[in-house]
């Protein structure tokens, strides 16, 4: 069959929509709804802009420059086209995203119920459950549109519907006054927040499962795979931006029964005791179980499909049940001590993917030269990496007094500055030698 039709476009759509829905994005917005209140939808339409609007370039970045992460890395170089994606698949494939599905899951839907004798145990049988799920779904990629479009994501959407309606019809109080962090400059602080997310990077690891379920229909053509993906992709933004508007709306009603609560999660689990009894906790855990399998298998499936390209010695179902079989121990021993190590790593290579998608989508009019990533992406690597070594809590004070000194440094994208300067430089130097235009293949 060479063509794709409404029906799988809709299905497409719906699975992106459960790749970028993980549990951290469902605990969020009732945090800011409660937090920012009278100002939440100003908040909310920040965090929008780059918790959905960025993750949704990257995908459409990707599918413009080849079939995988490292086409669009190889833009900057050979080098970087091998380095950068490994580094972003294994962090947020086994060493950080996978196990903290599992984690994060059994916390909000299993250990509530549990006493505290017992957590243990239940994690591990939670873990070697969830990650059995996930192998079985991950085994048969070409099935995972039809069973995240046909089944998990409509579920999925029920229960949060369910909630968020309910929470509607029924709301527990009113939007206060604005408190911190929220309590000023709300629109940055949404957009920061939702750059803070880090779907951007997990984007790019998705981006392979889409171009791979457009391609089992029988369409090669680049600009076709990349005109469905955006009507698909369409499709998840729309979706997206309503559960976290519905989501936003719940947290802003919730200080009355969820007042003092330290994360999303906990307003989130309040609320929906507040509004359906157990009844709600039990639909609340559901949905996070939902949500962060339906991510774990996407992960898992992204990162088996290039690790297999790499190593092909080793078979995609193997690696698959690698994969799980190791993350399945981290979850349960070592996930804290590994999550100190990959965070930091994670805030050090972001801003190399934003750049990468960035200058992705204005190929056309820097020509394509190769010297504007190269010289682009070494501002925001150099800048990452001095974050990188913050974070992982060396004091660097020399460095970080004039690091303080860049635009917007101490809102957390300092490198944004001097990453065009420094592509601009790229691109008169390029220009300069003569250098024909780069075709955008």
């Amino acid at each position: 069959m060479n063509s794709f039709t409404k029906i799988d476009t809709i299905k497409l759509g719906l699975t992106m929509f459960a790749l970028f829905f993980g549990a951290g994005n469902m605990i969020f917005p009732p945090l800011l709804g409660q937090q920012a209140g009278d100002q939440a939808w100003l908040t909310l339409a920040g965090f929008l802009i780059t918790g959905v609007g960025l993750p949704y370039l990257g995908v459409i970045a990707v599918t413009m420059s080849g079939n995988q992460l490292s086409d669009l890395a190889g833009k900057a170089s050979p080098l970087f086209a091998i380095v950068f994606p490994l580094v972003v698949y294994l962090a947020l494939g086994p060493f950080f995203g996978v196990p903290r599905t599992a984690t994060v899951s059994f916390e909000i839907a299993v250990s509530p119920f549990v006493s505290e004798s017992y957590k243990t145990l239940a994690l591990v049988l939670f873990s070697i459950i969830f990650f059995a799920v996930t192998i079985w779904l991950s085994l048969k990629p070409n099935k995972m549109v039809d069973r995240f479009g046909s089944i998990l994501t409509p579920v999925l959407l029920a229960i949060v519907t369910l909630i968020v309606v309910t929470g509607i019809v029924n709301p527990l109080g009113k939007a206060g006054i604005p408190q911190e962090p929220f309590d000023e400059n709300f629109f940055i602080k949404g957009f920061i927040e939702g750059y803070g997310t880090m779907d951007a990077m997990a984007a790019l690891v998705f981006a392979i499962i889409v171009i791979n379920a457009v391609k089992a229909k029988g369409i090669t053509d680049r600009k076709a795979i990349t005109s469905i993906t955006m009507r698909a992709g369409t499709i998840a933004v729309i979706g997206l931006s309503l559960v976290y508007a519905g989501l936003a709306y719940l947290g802003t009603t919730s200080r009355g029964v969820a007042d003092g609560a330290t994360n999303g999660g906990d307003i989130l689990a309040k609320l929906a005791y507040a509004l359906m009894g157990n009844n709600g906790l039990y639909l609340l855990g559901l949905a996070v179980t939902l949500a962060c399998l339906t991510t774990s298998v996407g992960l898992v499936t992204a990162s088996a499909t290039y690790l297999s390209k790499i190593i092909p010695s080793v078979s995609y179902k193997r690696l698959v049940i690698i994969i799980c079989a190791s993350t399945t121990i981290v979850a349960n021993i070592g996930l804290t001590k590994l999550l100190s190590v990959t965070l930091p790593v994670l805030v050090g290579v972001y801003p190399l993917a934003i750049v990468l998608i960035s200058f992705r989508l204005i190929h056309r009019l820097f020509r394509g030269y190769h010297e504007v990533y190269l010289f682009g992406l070494a501002a925001a690597g150099v800048i990452g990496m001095f974050d990188m070594l913050h974070a992982f809590g060396l004091e660097l004070t020399p460095v970080m007094k004039v690091l303080k000194h860049l635009p917007l440094y101490e809102q957390g994208v300092g490198w944004i500055v001097p990453a065009l300067i420094l592509g601009f430089i790229g691109f008169i130097i390029a220009a300069a030698q003569g250098k024909p235009r780069v075709l955008q293949e």
